[in-house]
């Protein structure tokens, strides 16, 4: 599923690609954008910046036009070289900007409007986002901030929460709990504020891990599977998500999972390694047990 770092490549690779380039084509499957683009067409525009905004994509075009699209589960964009067969069927396309040497598609996509920087401003979700995980400069006091004014919710719901901070997604939301040590079930306002830092840090260098292309300055439109473990091998990947009923890989008590929040999203934890109580209601044995934990 498209989580921030997916989003930062594709972006990336986008824009490597495409920008400063002029468009050639532009067509669509929705009819709110070939409306647009039948009044302000967007063929003879320079495409001048790709960037991903939490789980957000946006590309945009010279004379103030600007393309935003949300993949939300199943949604993806793909590069071809012009006349590249493409890998999925045309049915799924929803939208493809195409230069002299590139078509850029999206399949699937299932949220995809024009906007102009006034109105990107005024009515959309981007502005409302937290501090973005993957951006220049993540402002990590105000990520800090956000999640303590969500006290009263439960950890692993505040942690998907885009307005607190911008890029993570499911699995994640279960890695970060897990490196940090804390029960995704409880209430933010129990964490101390070493937990918070952690949770707030490893939630940075994680996504970060996930978008570096060790490439150098070529195009990368692939990369491997997502990983917190520093592991290659795909059943390795991961601390807990998806590892329900195996042992845990740091204390070997059993992975569990329940579902979580509105949405009634999958959540994955070890008991052991995240206890219920906060680090200060934790005996002191304990606690020195746990305040010596490696944190992956």
């Amino acid at each position: 599923m498209p989580e921030g770092d997916t989003i930062f490549r594709s972006a990336r690779a986008l824009h490597q690609a495409l920008a400063g380039h002029k468009v050639t084509l532009f067509e669509t499957a929705y009819a709110p954008l070939a409306s647009v683009n039948d009044q302000t067409p967007v063929a003879g525009r320079t495409i001048e910046q790709v960037e991903a905004r939490g789980k957000w994509l946006l590309i945009h075009f010279s004379g103030d036009l600007i393309l935003v699209t949300h993949m939300r589960m199943s949604g993806s964009w793909h590069l071809y070289r012009v006349g590249e067969r493409w890998q999925r069927s045309r049915r799924e396309m929803r939208a493809v900007v195409a230069t002299a040497e590139f078509e850029a598609v999206a399949f699937n996509v299932p949220v995809a409007k024009f906007y102009t920087a006034d109105t990107l401003a005024r009515h959309s979700e981007i502005p409302k986002l937290g501090p973005d995980l993957l951006g220049a400069e993540f402002a990590e006091d105000e990520a800090k901030a956000r999640l303590l004014a969500h006290g009263d919710q439960e950890i692993a719901n505040v942690l998907l929460n885009q307005r607190v901070m911008a890029g993570l997604g499911n699995v994640y939301k279960s890695e970060v709990a897990f490196a940090a040590g804390v029960n995704p079930f409880r209430a933010l306002r129990t964490i101390t504020q070493r937990e918070m830092e952690v949770m707030v840090d490893v939630a940075q260098r994680y996504m970060k891990a996930n978008v570096t292309d060790g490439k150098g300055e070529g195009i990368v439109t692939y990369a491997s599977g997502r990983t917190t473990r520093h592991a290659m091998d795909r059943e390795e990947r991961l601390w807990v998500y998806r590892r329900q009923g195996e042992e845990c890989r740091r204390c070997g008590a059993v992975v569990m999972m329940r579902k979580q929040g509105v949405q009634v999203r999958s959540t994955y934890w070890c008991p052991e390694c995240q206890p219920w109580v906060g680090m200060g209601d934790v005996p002191v044995g304990d606690r020195t047990r746990i305040q010596q934990r490696k944190i992956s």
